[in-house]
């Protein structure tokens, strides 16, 4: 779980925010709850981010992937997609989470890939689908992110 990776920005997009002096990989981690849960973010661009989390440490009392880290699996690459969706001069803040569980995960990984729906001035939403280690989907979600300026 303590393992990091780099996450992958297109150079355009790390040099656009370089010019601001701001670290991306720093900006779009996955912030401390998600480091605690083990949440990796492995590839990022507004038309696509993809992390992963393992299933281990985020169970529910039956043993299987609480829904609520799904969430954050979930609410995690959405927001990093509306983020670069909107470029350094917005910020993204979610206001509309759904999942949807379709089967159960009880060991390994599972990945979350991060697609958007809409692209907007004002929002962002994104369908989130989340697998396991045999490609079976585990959850599908919806975010929806208001892009709000970052100055004021």
């Amino acid at each position: 779980m303590g393992e990091q990776t780099t996450v992958k920005f297109p150079q355009e997009v790390i040099d656009e925010y370089a010019e601001l002096g701001v670290d991306l990989p720093a900006l779009f981690s996955a912030g401390h709850l998600g480091e605690r849960m083990g949440v990796q973010i492995i590839e990022a661009a507004a038309d696509r981010v993809v992390g992963t989390m393992p299933v281990e440490g985020n169970t529910q009392p039956y043993g299987l992937l609480h829904g609520g880290a799904s969430a954050v699996l979930a609410e995690t690459l959405g927001s990093v997609g509306s983020m670069l969706h909107g470029g350094p001069s917005k910020i993204a803040v979610g206001v509309d989470l759904n999942c949807t569980h379709h089967r159960g995960a009880r060991s390994g990984m599972v990945t979350g890939v991060a697609t958007p729906v809409h692209r907007g001035r004002s929002t962002a939403t994104y369908e989130i689908v989340i697998t396991d280690e045999h490609d079976k989907r585990v959850c599908t979600a919806r975010l929806t992110c208001l892009l709000r300026d970052a100055q004021g």
